[in-house]
């Protein structure tokens, strides 16, 4: 069985049909970008699966950093000749990290992975998993489930806006109905904040038949 996998901006633009995004643009000149600061720049490539510890990404707090930051991630993925489909640029969104995935078993069929993002994800190995689809009871049960539980009741006066979250993980839970070919799915990171919750990057691989 045949395998594709989609770039980071093919996910988006998949998973924004199930799960809020941020405001995104894809670009290959810098005039060409339109989203006012803070905003984030990430180098698109199919060879470039953990753009961070590539240098890939860039935070953007003012806009006379974006045309030197821009410049300098093209730099970056020349050194590392890297194929590049463009640069994406999406609105900052500041929040908690978290992690969604979904997984394809042979035995339980789709199943949904959660838990803390971004770079913590494979050092503390904190996730909570089901069956897919999943109720709201169920997303409640994989955030009380994590070891690092505290963060949704105000740890350190983190503020969360666990409703969403949780409406998010549902949602995410139910894509495999209308889509059996997907064998995985990775929401790395999921941003939530007190008021919202954003998927600002994303990995799908499709099975094809």
């Amino acid at each position: 069985m045949k395998q594709e996998v989609l770039s980071a901006y093919e996910s988006e633009k998949f998973i924004s049909k199930h799960v809020a995004v941020p405001e995104s643009q894809l670009v290959r000149k810098f005039s060409e970008i339109s989203i006012k600061t803070p905003l984030v720049l990430k180098i698109i490539s199919q060879q470039a699966i953990h753009k961070s510890d590539l240098g890939l990404i860039k935070i953007i707090h003012n806009k006379n950093e974006i045309e030197p930051s821009f410049n300098e991630l093209i730099t970056t993925a020349r050194k590392n000749k890297l194929k590049i489909d463009g640069i994406l640029v999406q609105k900052f969104v500041e929040g908690q990290q978290f992690i969604i995935c979904l997984k394809k078993d042979n035995i339980f069929g789709h199943v949904i992975l959660f838990g803390l993002g971004g770079i913590f994800t494979e050092l503390l190995d904190d996730i909570s998993i089901r069956k897919c689809p999943i109720t709201q009871a169920d997303a409640q049960e994989m955030l009380n489930e994590l070891k690092s539980a505290k963060l949704f009741h105000g740890f350190r006066n983190i503020k969360l806006n666990t409703q969403l979250l949780k409406e998010t993980l549902v949602a995410v839970s139910k894509i495999p109905q209308k889509h059996r070919e997907i064998k995985e799915l990775d929401i790395n990171p999921l941003i939530l904040n007190a008021k919202e919750g954003k998927a600002v990057d994303a990995r799908i691989v499709l099975e094809k038949y």
